[in-house]
């Protein structure tokens, strides 16, 4: 069993990955050097046919298609296929699809989906990326039954019919050794016999499985005769009804790792106490000969735990069912799609599971690690606008008499302000006018200590544009400020000779009336106010954030009238944006907030 995960400091959060020296040491000492590899997954006998394998090593992804993969997915994604990259292996990406009860193409076509917006490709090497298709474990179902089959007639499995409740009284615990099955004795024969009627769907679901003989006296529990095979009728989204038996997990995975020639094994902590079957399972089916030795390793590491976030597929499906959420793509879901629709991008996330690393002991990370990794990989591309998130109009009471009667004046702004030396950087264009929106707090009547934006009195730089000067406002019937008032100070425009001649206390953000344009924004923030929503066995449903969403009606400048769906933004003084991956369409402006400018996580 693994220990609760406890809280990190920011010092243990330096990057280690113990899966790198593994891999130096096996290639430094040759430990499958000797490997053949005849282009496609196989036994023994198939692979002896093959070339000297060209990848040094090979790992795998194997997502079980039954929902859809989250944050800890993505960090497996970039281990797995980034280890595979940096050695000059190959990663596989195979579907897990054992279970066919609860397995659907569309997980299947959202998963590699997900992998290939991650920016990674499975096809063999000298192979174009993109012209592989995944492997699937329902294709080794043939194989998986000859050695079950095999393990039968070398005395290593039986069938056993014991009521399950039984099985598990049998079983024992930590503290007390197993019993022997009644049917534990039968002769290799019987067992034979009776499994081939299991396939031949002679007997109920549920009436027996076939268990591995091992050790029911074993300190391990898992090696206590585990099952291997069940009777399940159920159609199987890629192999239909040929089947009414089908493999455990535990089985399957290992002869999935060794059909594919794997050599490092690469899985969370959970199944660290599986690894002596995965180990027996390879050593009994190579004596056999139906694998080729050297076999497969797994390797266990510590697997996601990120504040104010839960990654169980239950939970996550419970927010969709229940209407907690819009969907799994819902910008506020740890789900990879919800990431993608949030603004995260691949290098972002590729950056965080480098930045945390790779460890066996499990700790708690702060999702501002996963915000900061967001703020460097947009920090330097996100082009700039400005936005007006709670609009008030400012009129300019003398712009007629100064610039003239409906006169608009042109500004630019670079896109980038910051961008690398002999980069061309695109120019930004707007208007201003007698009339702009503000946003409603760089407006006091009576102005808090220190405050340094618009006041009566108060002079501030309308950005790129003029330097003015605030006069007052006007109010409703309700007092609620209707328009803020200010007058342009002439020979002031940014860019502009003697333009800093007049100093102003501050520099705002605004957007033309004459050609600002609507936008719709979602102002997202965490769904959880605990940053351990659901450890303890506390109600994560409790832990809701009612405010993770707002939706507010803005005004952003003319730049951004034609961007396409999926594009990056930094909002001038707000934070990082993103025009929404669905409704951002035909005319219609939706941004989606990602991030604030510097950490509103940190405690």
């Amino acid at each position: 069993m693994t220990k609760p995960a406890t809280p990190a400091t920011e010092q243990d959060h330096k990057p280690s990955n113990f899966l790198r020296q593994i891999i130096e040491n096996d290639l430094a000492q040759g430990t499958y050097a000797s490997r053949r590899w005849a282009g496609s997954p196989g036994d023994a006998a198939h692979h002896a046919k093959g070339e000297p394998d060209p990848a040094k090593i090979r790992t795998r992804f194997p997502p079980e298609p039954n929902g859809y993969l989250h944050v800890g997915h993505a960090k497996s994604i970039c281990i797995n296929f980034g280890l595979a990259r940096d050695y000059g292996g190959v990663c596989h990406l195979r579907f897990d699809d054992t279970n066919p009860e609860k397995e659907d193409t569309e997980y299947v076509n959202s998963i590699i989906d997900a992998v290939k917006w991650l920016g990674f490709d499975w096809a063999q090497l000298g192979q174009a990326a993109g012209s592989a298709a995944p492997y699937q474990a329902s294709d080794y179902f043939d194989f998986m039954y000859r050695a079950a089959e095999a393990l039968i007639q070398a005395g290593h499995a039986y069938v056993d019919e014991q009521s399950a409740e039984d099985m598990r009284a049998n079983r024992g615990d930590f503290g007390k050794p197993g019993v022997d099955s009644p049917f534990r004795t039968r002769t290799p024969a019987e067992n034979l016999a009776r499994f081939r009627e299991m396939r031949d769907g002679k007997h109920e679901d549920g009436s027996m499985v076939l268990r591995a003989k091992i050790d029911m006296a074993s300190p391990n529990i898992n090696m206590r005769d585990p099952a291997i095979y069940r009777i399940r009728r159920a159609t199987h989204h890629n192999t239909g009804d040929t089947w009414c038996i089908y493999p455990m997990y535990t089985f399957a995975h290992p002869i999935e790792d060794a059909l594919e020639q794997i050599t490092h094994s690469i899985c969370t902590l959970e199944f660290e106490d599986q690894r002596p079957f995965y180990d027996w399972l390879m050593d009994r089916l190579c004596e056999c000969g139906l694998l080729a030795a050297p076999a497969p390793k797994q390797y266990e590491f510590s697997r996601l735990n990120l504040t104010y976030v839960i990654t169980s597929k239950r939970k996550l499906a419970q927010l969709v069912n229940e209407g907690k959420v819009n969907g799994w793509d819902d910008p506020r879901m740890p789900t990879i799609v919800g990431l993608r629709r949030r603004g995260y991008t691949p290098e972002s996330l590729q950056l965080f599971a480098e930045r945390i690393g790779v460890t066996k002991s499990d700790s708690w990370i702060d999702y501002s690690t996963l915000e900061g990794c967001l703020r460097e990989s947009l920090e330097n591309t996100a082009h700039r606008a400005m936005a007006v998130l709670d609009p008030v109009k400012l009129v300019l009471t003398n712009w007629d008499e100064v610039m003239g009667a409906g006169h608009l004046e042109p500004c630019t702004q670079p896109a980038l302000p910051h961008a690398e030396e002999g980069a061309e950087v695109p120019t930004r264009h707007f208007k201003i006018g007698k009339e702009v929106w503000i946003e409603r707090d760089d407006f006091a009547e009576v102005p808090p200590k220190g405050y340094k934006r618009l006041y009566p009195g108060n002079k501030v730089r309308l950005k790129g544009g003029y330097v003015i000067e605030c006069t007052g406002c006007t109010k409703d019937a309700n007092g609620l400020i209707t328009e803020v008032l200010a007058t342009v100070i002439p020979d002031t425009k940014s860019g502009t000779p003697g333009s800093a001649t007049v100093k102003a206390s501050a520099a705002i953000t605004w957007v033309g009336v004459n050609d600002g344009l609507q936008a719709e924004v979602r102002m997202y923030d965490r769904l959880f106010t605990d940053a351990q929503p659901d450890a303890g066995g506390k109600d994560f449903l409790a832990a809701l954030n009612p405010d993770s969403l707002k939706v507010v009606t803005a005004y952003v400048e003319p730049s951004l009238a034609h961007v396409p769906a999926g594009a990056h933004f930094q909002f001038e003084r707000h934070g990082y944006f993103v025009t929404d991956r669905v409704d951002h369409a035909g005319g219609k402006l939706v941004f989606n907030k990602i991030t604030g400018l510097k950490d509103t996580w940190a405690k």
